[in-house]
């Protein structure tokens, strides 16, 4: 089969749950034997290849404003498909699923996925908020199967749109082993065991806020360091990252990627994700590949991974957050004990195949 993929800024170390998605599944897919073309979004695009582990790459320009250049990259790329003449297009999340119709008028096959209610981002205005809702209503009402990345969404999409022609896959994450080098960590000032990890986009919706004023709270040696930023400056960034230079015990070292998140993630004593809004978090998987202990804001999707009820708290409550953070940084913990886990229910190989399955089906009639 040829797949032709849109949606996503593109791959490979591109920032952003969608991206992070696609990089891991569509090598996968193209190893099964299927031709996989990724539209992506030229000024995000920086790997200098036209291809990367067996998927090709066509790169589109884009606007980089935050409103337009989802819609407007898709738009293109619909057209662009139509030239590759697929047997799947492969839209991935609610906003580009505005061109949903505009594939099925040019004739073509539509899988959606979708990936969260990104409309209850706190950076969306209204007009945009419209937007997004009418593009899940016309990704159920007119793709041809929407995946859906947990139970949960599911459900919603089905109360609110009737939407049947759901199927559940969720996010994966590949299970590294733990590095024992702590170079990276060196540089960055922390020692090993000693601080709680975040990583994150730094963006209101994620919470970040939330957990510096808890961490105050916290005392001791102990570290904060928040592996992230955000696509576009905005005064929410500035406002941490001036946070960060007023204290030493808060460490902010900006998007890390490969080897040295892998060694933040081999060392941390605790990580934690505040967030308000997630699809189904990829960040939290990962955690749970290398062995940590975890704490979670409770909101749906963060409760979709199953972690038992000691793992979450209330969202926005930051002396809950703040109680937490000390309840399990005073507790020993089992090595290990989400390993298994991830598995058996978030193993890519097994995402890789049910998607494929998917599309087999939708190309067969």
């Amino acid at each position: 089969m040829k797949i032709f993929v849109t949606g996503l800024r593109g791959f490979p170390d591109v920032p952003g749950g969608v991206e992070r998605h696609c990089e891991e599944l569509y090598p996968r897919i193209a190893a099964m034997g299927h031709e996989v073309v990724v539209a992506v979004r030229a000024p995000y695009q920086t790997y200098p290849e036209g291809q990367w582990k067996g998927v090709v790459f066509e790169s589109i320009d884009s606007p980089t404003s935050t409103r337009f250049e989802a819609i407007t990259h898709t738009c293109k790329a619909m057209f662009a498909a139509r030239r590759h003449k697929p047997d799947i297009v492969h839209i991935h999340a609610i906003g580009p699923s505005l061109m949903v119709p505009v594939g099925r008028l040019l004739g073509m096959r539509v899988v959606s996925t979708h990936h969260g209610h990104d409309y209850n981002r706190d950076k969306w205005g209204g007009f945009a908020k419209r937007m997004l809702k009418l593009g899940e209503r016309l990704g159920c009402k007119f793709s041809n199967r929407v995946i859906v990345i947990s139970e949960s969404i599911r459900d919603a999409l089905a109360r609110m749109y009737n939407c049947r022609r759901t199927t559940v896959i969720p996010n994966g994450v590949t299970v590294r082993p733990r590095l024992d080098s702590t170079t990276y960590l060196q540089s960055l000032g922390v020692e090993p065991g000693k601080y709680v990890l975040a990583v994150s986009r730094l963006v209101p919706e994620k919470g970040l806020h939330d957990l510096v004023a808890a961490f105050d709270k916290i005392s001791g040696d102990i570290k904060l360091v928040i592996a992230g930023d955000s696509d576009h400056d905005s005064q929410y960034r500035r406002n941490l990252f001036r946070t960060a230079e007023e204290n030493e015990r808060l460490v902010m070292p900006g998007y890390v990627r490969g080897d040295d998140l892998a060694e933040l993630y081999s060392h941390a004593r605790l990580f934690v994700l505040p967030s308000y809004h997630e699809g189904l978090p990829i960040v939290a998987l990962e955690a749970m590949s290398y062995g940590l202990p975890l704490l979670l804001s409770d909101i749906v999707p963060n409760k979709d991974v199953g972690l038992p009820e000691r793992y979450y708290y209330p969202v926005g409550d930051v002396d809950a957050l703040a109680q937490g953070i000390g309840r399990m940084l005073g507790e020993e913990h089992e090595e290990g004990a989400f390993e298994q886990m991830v598995r058996e229910k978030y193993d890519w190989d097994l995402i890789a195949r049910q998607t494929e399955q998917v599309y087999r089906e939708v190309a067969g009639g």
